[in-house]
C-alpha cells in the first residue's frame, strides 16, 4: 500500500513509537522485513532513554536493539538499510549528545553491524544520528567520522532552521 502511494522510504522503530505504542524489538524486526520484502528503504531508529544511560546501559540497549532489528534479516537487502542513532534522551529535554557521546554510539553500532552482516556490509550503511539536531550542533556532530547524516525532527519544521542544517 505504502509502495503504491510513491513512498520509497520508512522510518520503524521510533523513539516515540516504542514508548507510546509499546513497540518492541521483535515489532522492529518484523516492520523491517515486511518493508524490506516490499522493496522499501527502510530507516530503523535506535537508542537508549535516559534511565539507561545513566545506569551505563547504553552499549548493551545498542547492541540488543541492533540484533533485534535485524534479526534474519538477509545481507541482500542491505542497500535498503539506514540506521538512525536516536538517543530518547536528547530528544526534546534540552539535553545534546555532544559529538563524542554520538560518535561513540555509532562505533557500537558499526561494530555489531559488523557482527550481524559482516564487515564490508556494515560498512556500506548508512548510521545517522538523530537526537535533536539544531543549526548550532549540525556541525559539530556532522563533523565525526562516524555520523554519516541526520535524521532531522523538529527543527525541518522551519524552513530556515532546516536550511541551516542542510549547509553542514
Amino acid at each position: 500500500m505504502l509502495r503504491q502511494a510513491g513512498c520509497t522510504h520508512i522510518i520503524i522503530g521510533h523513539s516515540e513509537r516504542r514508548q507510546y505504542f509499546g513497540e518492541t524489538d521483535d515489532t522492529v524486526n518484523r516492520k523491517l522485513a515486511a518493508a524490506l520484502e516490499a522493496g522499501l528503504t527502510a530507516i530503523v531508529c535506535i537508542g537508549e532513554l535516559l534511565e539507561e544511560r545513566e545506569a551505563g546501559l547504553t552499549d548493551e540497549i545498542l547492541r540488543r536493539q541492533s540484533q533485534g532489528a535485524f534479526r534474519k534479516i538477509d545481507n541482500k537487502f542491505s542497500s535498503q538499510i539506514t540506521i538512525a542513532y536516536e538517543p530518547v534522551w536528547a530528544i526534546g529535554t534540552g539535553k545534546t549528545a555532544t559529538p563524542e557521546i554520538a560518535a561513540a554510539a555509532h562505533r557500537i553500532i558499526r561494530a555489531e553491524l559488523e557482527t550481524i552482516f559482516g564487515a564490508q556490509i556494515a560498512t556500506q550503511i548508512r548510521i545517522l544520528y538523530g537526537g535533536s539536531v539544531k543549526p548550532e550542533n549540525a556541525r559539530s556532530l556532522m563533523s565525526q567520522e562516524e555520523i554519516d547524516g541526520a535524521l532531522v525532527g523538529g527543527a525541518s519544521l522551519d524552513p530556515r532552521s532546516f536550511a541551516a542544517i542542510c549547509r553542514w
